[in-house]
């Protein structure tokens, strides 16, 4: 019965009740800190679902990687905390002409950004693996040798700050509120958590739509070109468009698959990973496994 809730009802639960409770308390006026609260309980939820229900029981034990993660996802949540709270600083200088639908229902509203930061993180996240000097930054979240939800939030923060601006810079054009940068803030943390999650969760005919876990481990394949499908964060509508969308139902995966092919000794330190890109042999050409 446990098994079968999880399978089920894991996604459903972060994906609808943990958003739409941060939709629902934002739109009340509730503190800014209830938003914390439930990632706190979506992090908690992900890390029970992946004890319970895992994919592959090898990835639930740390490979010489938990704090070194944990710091990452401390460093790269707060920054993307940072930036809402600077959002009112930033609308008052970039806002080009305020468009915003702020007549439309709350819960609209930020679907609506969810589909616009979709489109920007994506399009970043696909030239990333083409662009030699976005690769630098971006291979430190491809350097991981086991797929779990603290996945999401292991980047390098420079490569996540060029992701974020060109999902919100279309945002803060149009006039976004504050109030739809937080709940956005915590629909894509919980999206990460999801998407690089290690239960063996079921979504039905969704997985051909959302960017979920089954169809993201394809991106982590570790070879040159291999890797380079499925790159959405929200959705996999970019990837159908781009030509790069990816799955078989049918594939198992291990650690064996996953990591840099060109560079199986990539470093696994924190300040190690924030100074490679900037090393003469952190330079790559293009892919997950050039190198």
């Amino acid at each position: 019965m446990v098994g079968n809730l999880i399978r089920y009802g894991y996604v459903p639960f972060l994906l609808v009740g943990v958003n739409g409770a941060g939709i629902a308390l934002v739109a009340a006026g509730a503190s800014k800190g209830w938003l914390l609260a439930l990632l706190g309980a979506a992090v908690a939820a992900s890390f029970a679902a992946e004890r319970l229900l895992p994919y592959a029981v090898e990835w639930n034990a740390p490979m010489a990687d938990r704090r070194r993660d944990v710091v990452h996802a401390v460093v790269n949540e707060a920054l993307i905390l940072a930036s809402v709270a600077a959002l009112p600083v930033l609308a008052s200088v970039v806002t080009v002409v305020d468009v915003w639908p702020s007549s439309w229902p709350f819960a609209l509203q930020v679907l609506s950004a969810v589909l616009v930061a979709d489109a920007g993180i994506t399009l970043v996240h696909f030239a990333s693996h083409k662009v030699g000097l976005l690769w630098r930054f971006h291979a430190v979240h491809h350097s991981v040798k086991r797929f779990y939800g603290f996945n999401g939030l292991m980047k390098h923060p420079l490569h996540q700050s060029v992701e974020l601006a060109a999902g919100v810079a279309p945002l803060l054009v149009a006039g976004m509120p504050v109030d739809v940068a937080a709940a956005l803030s915590l629909t894509v943390a919980v999206q990460l958590l999801l998407q690089h999650s290690n239960a063996d969760y079921r979504v039905g005919p969704l997985r051909y739509v959302l960017s979920l876990n089954e169809g993201h481990r394809f991106h982590h394949l570790k070879w040159a070109g291999v890797g380079d499908v499925n790159f959405g964060l929200f959705t996999l509508v970019w990837d159908r468009m781009l030509g790069t969308y990816c799955f078989d139902p049918g594939r198992r995966f291990s650690s064996a698959d996953l990591g840099i092919a060109a560079k199986p000794g990539y470093p696994s330190g924190y300040l190690a990973q924030l100074s490679e890109p900037f090393r003469e042999r952190g330079a790559c050409t293009s892919g997950t496994g050039d190198g």
